[in-house]
């Protein structure tokens, strides 16, 4: 009799955890290379079309404060696969870095890949079931036969697919045509998520679909470049029609495998994620590039400032997230690696939980009223052509403090009344800057973040000729 009841329980707890696979929500994440905070038409652009994304903004949640964990691209990346700190990690400037030889402070030396130490949400994922899958840009792979098994394959995905060979710059070689018709690489690696899609609508997935625009080079699909130059505006703060175009085929895409996603009845079973990996490139050795703006914010890709790093996100968990709400609780992408876990319901490893720095975001997306009592960091020990040298951060409610390691000042700015971060307030609040460059320190010393050191070989005539060349 014991024996019996004991298999009738197999048998139900078998078919509960069969029905809870059945309802486990794929996930589709989607990141943007280079997308300012205003670079979405629902984020304010007066210039860039992005129906689709507004769509899903309008079906989803916004996020006003969302950050990307740097101002440049594999270490945000790196955050979203581990859920951690890029200074954790060490991984603290794109791979492989620029050369300064002649610069005011030397860089420490850092990891040039993502280390296979860690867990990253792709392995975490597939070993709850999920069919993984990476589209377009990885930029975490180490330099070199010193550094094997730091391609997707071998973290954690099942399926890998970049730019074909032959591809020159954004446009593939002669013969080579996407589905659409068009030789834009966009929408060929479009091709192949919806192929994913195809292949993986019987079973949990996860798509990371990374996308390489709009970085440069500047190139954008001739028809989408004259649709945009016919709308140019004189006094607009977005004015490149090639950029815009960009932009377009970044949100025709999301168009397209959301459409797959409803053609296939997962609509209701999938949450989506669209976020940026930092803010756009505005300038380059002090000098703008025209490519585009990230106003009102200060500055743009690789500087110290909110352009560099608050990005347009939106999130879509149906059933879960209320149509068209706004969160203003400061976010970052070192969360979405637990909010993956828990979406999932997935443990992950347990050694790597316990670095994991990020916090699930479920609460905020079931109410985004909810407030996060935490404060939120950033380290980059390294010199950028759009930026200010290296520098460390942090943001504590409505504060950001900047510290500059070439000269060891700081800045202080209230982004409730000073968005723009025009306004320095270290020397009229010293209790506060001090405060906040104490837990700055605290923060630095417990993740063993690496400082940048006096060089000395440090010559400013050099060091210029750096600009100059460019």
């Amino acid at each position: 009799m014991q024996f019996r009841r004991l298999m009738a329980l197999a048998i139900v707890w078998a078919a509960q955890a069969d029905g809870l696979a059945e309802t486990k929500p794929n996930i589709v994440m989607f990141l943007a290379d280079d997308l300012g905070w205003t670079g979405l038409g629902c984020f304010g652009s007066d210039l860039y079309e992005t129906p689709n994304l507004d769509a899903l903004a309008d079906s989803g949640m916004m996020f006003k404060d969302a950050y990307a964990a740097c101002t440049v691209c594999s270490p945000t990346r790196a955050s979203i696969m581990t859920g951690m700190y890029p200074a954790r990690l060490r991984c603290t400037d794109f791979i492989a870095g620029q050369n300064r030889p002649y610069a005011r402070l030397t860089v420490p030396d850092w990891t040039k890949r993502l280390d296979t130490k860690y867990t990253t949400i792709a392995e975490a994922l597939r070993e709850s079931g999920y069919r993984t899958a990476h589209v377009g840009k990885w930029h975490l792979e180490g330099k070199g036969d010193d550094t094997p098994g730091t391609d997707p394959l071998s973290q954690g995905f099942d399926v890998s697919i970049e730019k074909p060979a032959g591809t020159r710059g954004y446009f593939l070689k002669k013969g080579t045509t996407s589905r659409a018709g068009t030789n834009y690489a966009t929408d060929w690696l479009t091709d192949k998520a919806c192929d994913f899609v195809n292949e993986s609508k019987d079973d949990p997935f996860f798509l990371y679909f990374a996308y390489h625009v709009p970085h440069t080079p500047i190139q954008g699909r001739a028809d989408l470049v004259d649709y945009f130059r016919q709308k140019l505006q004189p006094n607009a703060t977005h004015n490149n029609p090639t950029y815009a175009a960009m932009v377009a085929s970044l949100d025709q895409s999301v168009g397209r495998v959301l459409e797959h996603l409803a053609a296939h009845d997962l609509t209701d079973n999938t949450v989506i994620v669209f976020t940026s990996d930092n803010g756009g490139l505005t300038q380059r050795y002090g000098k703008h590039d025209g490519f585009t703006e990230n106003l009102p914010l200060r500055r743009g890709k690789g500087s110290a400032y909110e352009g560099g790093v608050r990005v347009p996100t939106i999130i879509r968990w149906p059933g879960v997230t209320k149509p068209g709400t706004t969160c203003r609780t400061p976010i970052m992408t070192i969360d979405y690696y637990p909010t993956f876990l828990d979406i999932a319901g997935a443990t992950g490893d347990t050694d790597h939980n316990r670095s994991v720095d990020g916090r699930s975001l479920s609460l905020l997306l079931r109410d985004p009223a909810t407030k996060f009592d935490r404060s939120l960091f950033w380290h980059y020990p390294h010199y950028h052509a759009g930026g200010d040298g290296p520098y460390s951060a942090v943001r504590s409610e409505d504060y950001r403090l900047v510290e500059f390691h070439e000269d060891s000042s700081v800045r202080l700015y209230d982004l409730a009344s000073d968005v723009g971060e025009k306004n320095d307030l270290a020397a009229q609040r010293p209790d506060r800057a001090r405060a906040l460059h104490s837990k700055l320190q605290r923060w630095r010393t417990s993740v063993a973040a690496q400082m940048p050191t006096r060089n000395p070989d440090y010559d400013v005539a050099r060091e210029s000729e750096v600009s100059k060349r460019k």
